[in-house]
């Protein structure tokens, strides 16, 4: 899939087998091994990894013979907390929407942006996929790593709304085969004014950006410009 030197680092890229599964929850239990007793961490089962080496979903980066990160898209089942209804996405299309799933770097790695670079290479390798149209994550406000990493990406937000037990949380959309271009007409509004954004978001907005100003951050909605 790639291969080459990002930040220092000579990698190899590529698809994971069920041959890399050893090395997948080796880098997982380093992960969980540097996390404080408050961190939250979501682990994935040996289950859950095997299927996304089944479905093609799952990549990592090797620096010589050591598996240092990996990236996952996953495959959603059609339930009840399916993210295309949040966004309003065709209930016949459904299926041709696929979510970000899981990333782990290892710990003597961090800092490398590697999340970032997989992050790509991913969305390239599926903006290629004809069983996919659209991409989906959710994030909980305020986790400014994984919205930064998600607007890196190129998503947007177009929904925000309580799942998973009544937590909010922004959803995430980006197309994988055609492009979406804001207006350039922005309004900036506090991350913590739920009500505000969900009213945006409710008559045709979409979050495009975050910024910090004097310590506050604030989500930039557009909407989606004419014509496109």
């Amino acid at each position: 899939m790639w291969s080459g030197v990002w930040n220092g680092l000579t990698l190899h890229v590529r698809h994971l087998t069920e041959q890399d599964l050893p090395a997948i929850e080796s880098v997982q239990r380093a992960v969980i091994d540097e996390l404080t007793e408050s961190a939250h961490y979501q682990a994935l089962t040996t289950g859950e990894f095997q299927k996304l080496l089944a479905d093609r979903t799952i990549i990592g980066a090797y620096r010589d013979e050591d598996l240092i990160a990996f990236r996952a898209l996953l495959i959603p089942p059609i339930d009840a907390e399916h993210l295309g209804r949040d966004i309003g996405y065709p209930e016949h299309s459904l299926e041709r929407i696929i979510y970000q799933e899981v990333t782990n770097v290892h710990p003597s790695f961090r800092g490398y942006r590697l999340q970032q670079h997989l992050g790509h290479l991913l969305m390239e390798a599926f903006s290629q996929d004809v069983r996919f149209d659209l991409v989906c994550a959710t994030v909980a406000p305020f986790n400014i790593p994984s919205l930064k990493d998600k607007f890196a990406l190129g998503l947007r937000i177009g929904a925000l709304k309580p799942k998973y037990g009544g937590k909010w949380r922004y959803i995430f959309m980006r197309e994988l085969h055609t492009g979406w271009h804001g207006d350039g007409l922005v309004t900036s509004v506090e991350m913590a004014d739920t009500a505000r954004q969900v009213r945006l978001l409710q008559d045709g907005w979409y979050g495009t950006g975050m910024r910090e100003i004097d310590g506050t951050w604030y989500i930039d909605y557009e909407k989606q410009e004419a014509g496109t």
